[in-house]
């Protein structure tokens, strides 16, 4: 076939193509079969190998995603990227109806009501009708450029108006809209399924999974999780007709070829959108991605832009999240998990309820005192909440269901795992199981020492932790390093590829900064910020192990009780031999991360409230820690600044009251530059050590 031929060929297959994508991923009634779809996108991608010249950026083949980037550069949005206020009850719905007529001095207004998505709230700008832009959120005034990720993205237009498209007016020049990533359920369940089945650790919800695949730089990896998208605003516009109205913006999104928000209403008075907020809250549990509520907005767009914005939310528009779903059902079983501290914890194995979309089949019971307040007993009736629509929890037991005498709970005695007697150590409320070899506690042991904040080794997440205690190829942490590869490579799932990378990163995780390998020990009552001040004061794990107690209780924020439990922690036979089979094996007992002096954060006592767009708060603590500061979990006159997130809650009405200076994520991020403070990289060994490494293992 000549260029010109295949020229001829190739722009009638990507509009046929991009038509049944159309079919399939927005309008949901394919008209050919997977298999014929696949042939036609074969033949297009053989005929771009042929004639690589010809490749476009909006082409049907740049879906399945391309070289991967080595970082996402940051972009500033033309207009910000607010959130939303937050509003839990019909009554708060009606406050907000008071104030927008009592500022636009009217007595009638429309609402356009359109249900939330629970995903992650992504930006698209097209020029000329070409895609040329997608970025996150950020903290509302930029974000980061995943464009070659957002093409991956099935029902996402690369060009406007989509063929078979019903578009009949004037395009913008620039046009920017605004929506939601999301991950089908479906497909977030197959990605756990396979997670589990690799050993890895699995995601929390859809939302998680769907911010970690944006935020990877390999986008065939993103194409292969299946994202998808709804758009539900607009951004910045340039030249060509918009509609004046949110209402009008849908229908011209969906012309577009778009797919905008399903689930929407324009209703004449806040009592019909609160009526219809309430029909929907039963349809949730059926859709097939995770919804948290509905947004209210004024109807018409210069309305909208009278009534201006606060300092982070337009006032024209609000969200209702709905209270966390409670469910009935009959508690079948209490199981007693250990876990890596020895904590014995009850769940209830429950009889499979739907709670917010999803099947409950166990909740938390918490400890042996929560048994003995709600007086469950095996065969109650329950109620079940998820908190945060995430965890199940058993809140009350509905007594008066229960029809026979049913007998108490007895709390075991010894460990359900090694039989070990069990006891409560001094005023706490968990009950613990003693013997520090126990299984249970091993497994947990080493899934936290491999966690992302401790050692950091990918790879050896709880399905493979489960498996080397299992086998007796682990029992304890030194036993990570002694690993044979010929042995783990013939366990069952292990292929050879996730074999090498789990050797590599054992290898890597040598180097971790000390503050990491005093976390990943999994001392009681050491968590990262004890293990930062332990690092900075020691400087070498040796030294801190052959403290005294009275000593250790000399450190700011180390009191008696974690004094007490480091002491004794380090006094074990048992610790003491596998700290010194760590250190034959080469893991670093003295590689400090300096914590730079006289920066705008040295001696100040930091609180991080609500949600932060560009960190983990864990990642934040060590920032703050790095450059001298003290985060803290509990606003006080000590507080020195309070970082406030999206959803700040309680925390902020209270820092305000005490005349602490509030930051948002963007003064904090200036603060952080201006400190010379940034993100933490993991530390990895030279490319000539893990070279010579491979070497010997492989």
């Amino acid at each position: 076939m000549t260029r010109k031929e295949a020229q001829k060929k190739i722009g009638p297959l990507r509009e046929v193509i991009e038509h049944h994508n159309r079919l399939y991923y927005v309008e949901a009634r394919p008209e050919i079969s997977d298999f014929e779809y696949d042939k036609l996108l074969a033949e297009l991608i053989a005929l771009e190998r042929q004639f690589p010249e010809l490749v476009t950026s909006d082409s049907p083949s740049q879906r399945v995603g391309g070289a991967p980037l080595k970082e996402f550069r940051t972009v500033p949005h033309r207009l910000p990227m607010l959130s939303l206020d937050n509003t839990y009850s019909s009554g708060e719905l009606e406050a907000f109806d008071q104030r927008v007529k009592k500022f636009l001095g009217v007595d009638h207004i429309d609402y356009f009501v359109e249900e939330k998505i629970d995903g992650v709230s992504i930006s698209l700008t097209y020029e000329n009708g070409l895609l040329v832009l997608g970025t996150t959120r950020g903290d509302g005034r930029q974000g980061d450029d995943i464009t070659e990720n957002i093409r991956t993205i099935a029902n996402v237009p690369l060009r406007i108006p989509a063929p078979g498209a019903a578009f009949k007016g004037k395009l913008p020049k620039h046009l920017e809209v605004r929506g939601e990533a999301y991950l089908p359920r479906k497909v977030f369940e197959k990605i756990n399924e396979q997670r589990l089945a690799a050993g890895e650790e699995l995601f929390a919800n859809p939302r998680n999974a769907c911010a970690g695949t944006l935020k990877l730089l390999d986008s065939k990896q993103v194409a292969s999780r299946k994202l998808k998208a709804f758009i539900h605003g607009l951004g910045a516009v340039e030249g060509g007709a918009v509609p004046e109205s949110q209402s009008g913006v849908f229908d011209f999104f969906a012309s577009l070829g778009f797919a905008p928000i399903r689930h929407t209403a324009v209703c004449p008075t806040i009592a019909k959108a609160v009526d219809f907020i309430e029909a929907f809250r039963a349809k949730r549990e059926r859709l097939d991605y995770d919804t948290d509520g509905m947004v209210v907005k004024v109807n018409d767009f210069l309305r909208q832009k009278a009534l201006g914005m606060t300092a982070k939310s337009p006032r024209g528009m609000i969200a209702y999240k709905y209270p966390a779903e409670r469910a009935e059902t009959v508690l079948e079983k209490i199981e007693i998990q250990v876990g890596r501290t020895g904590v014995l914890t009850p769940v209830a194995v429950l009889k499979p309820v739907r709670i917010s979309g999803t099947t409950v089949s166990r909740a938390s019971l918490h400890n042996q005192d929560e048994i003995k307040r709600l007086d469950v007993r095996i065969g109650d009736s329950v109620r079940v909440e998820k908190s945060g629509e995430i965890i199940p929890k058993v809140v009350e037991v509905l007594a008066g269901k229960r029809d026979r005498e049913l007998p108490p709970f007895d709390f075991p005695e010894k460990c359900p795992v090694c039989e070990s007697k069990v006891e409560r150590l001094g005023e706490e409320v968990a009950v613990r199981c003693l013997n520090a070899s126990c299984p249970a506690q091993i497994k947990g042991r080493v899934r936290h020492f491999a966690s992302r904040d401790a050692m950091d080794i990918e790879g050896l997440g709880a399905a493979w932790a489960e498996v080397f205690v299992d086998q007796g190829l682990i029992k304890d942490l030194a036993d990570i390093y002694a690993l044979d590869f010929d042995r783990v490579l013939h366990l069952d799932r292990m292929g050879q590829k996730s074999a090498k990378n789990l050797f590599l990163a054992v290898e890597a995780s040598k180097q971790r900064p000390l503050e990491r390998l005093i976390y990943g020990l999994g001392i009681l009552d050491v968590g990262e910020r004890s293990a930062h001040l332990l690092a900075q004061r020691y400087r070498d794990l040796g030294r801190l192990a052959e403290t005294a107690e009275e000593d250790l209780q000399s450190i700011r924020e180390i009191g008696p009780v974690t004094a007490h439990s480091i002491a004794r922690f380090f006094n074990q036979s048992g610790t003491r031999k596998t700290l010194e089979r760590m250190r034959q094996a080469g893991v670093c007992f003295d590689r400090v991360e300096e914590v730079k002096a006289a920066t705008a954060f040295s001696g100040k006592t930091f609180v991080i409230t609500g949600t932060l767009e560009g960190f983990e708060r864990s990642q934040a603590e060590v920032l703050i820690r790095g450059l001298g500061g003290h985060p803290s979990g509990t606003v006080s006159r000590k507080t020195d600044f309070l970082i406030a997130g999206e959803n700040p809650g309680s925390k902020l009405e209270k820092a305000r009251e005490l005349g602490v200076e509030i930051l948002d994520e963007k003064a904090f991020e200036k603060m952080l530059k201006a400190s010379g403070g940034g993100p933490r990289k993991a530390t990895k060994p030279s490319p000539s050590a893990l070279q010579k490494k491979q070497k010997e293992l492989f």
